[in-house]
């Protein structure tokens, strides 16, 4: 069993993800990326130059995860629990939904006064992350998130392990 398989975890994840995007709140859709893009950042910040990787490498992120290996199967997966754990956090009074043009998740009071109470080293890296995948993802439209996504759900190279060379030669 994962983290990721608790529901307690991922819906404190949900908490923490909208606390930083703030009075603006987000959509599923956003709010689906967010929280697992901010689980597994390294899959946004990839090239050994990105300056957002060594705040994330020094945050405890690390791309020789096994999670890295599978990102699409994983982001699957936190997709079919995202529904019933933002029902959840409704129906508990932490999270507000309002219809504006399109259904938009907010914090309540007494969910803002939840997310901050969450203290652990996890807590705090994981706010880190979420940070900057907000920062980076947030004026994208949804066709150029959607698109995105299609890229970072492809697993992480492991250029940092040497590959062994095969000689095929005299091979039946």
């Amino acid at each position: 069993m994962t983290p990721d398989d608790l529901t307690a975890f991922r819906q404190a994840r949900i908490l923490l993800v909208l606390a930083v995007a703030g009075a603006e709140g987000a959509d599923a859709e956003r709010l689906g990326i967010y929280e697992f893009l901010a689980g597994h950042p390294l899959l946004l910040a990839r090239a050994e130059d990105d300056p957002d990787r060594t705040t994330l490498r020094l945050a405890g992120f690390d791309d020789r995860s096994v999670a890295y290996a599978s990102p699409a199967q994983r982001f699957v997966t936190a997709q079919l629990h995202l529904g019933r754990d933002l029902s959840a956090l409704v129906a508990r009074g932490l999270v507000r939904v309002t219809a504006a043009g399109r259904v938009t998740y907010r914090l309540t009071d007494e969910g803002v006064s939840m997310a901050s109470r969450f203290t652990a080293m996890y807590a705090q890296s994981y706010i880190t992350a979420v940070r900057i995948v907000i920062r980076r993802l947030r004026r994208l439209s949804g066709r150029k998130l959607r698109e995105g996504l299609r890229q970072w759900l492809l697993p992480v190279s492991s250029g940092h392990v040497p590959v062994q060379q095969v000689s095929l030669k005299g091979a039946p």
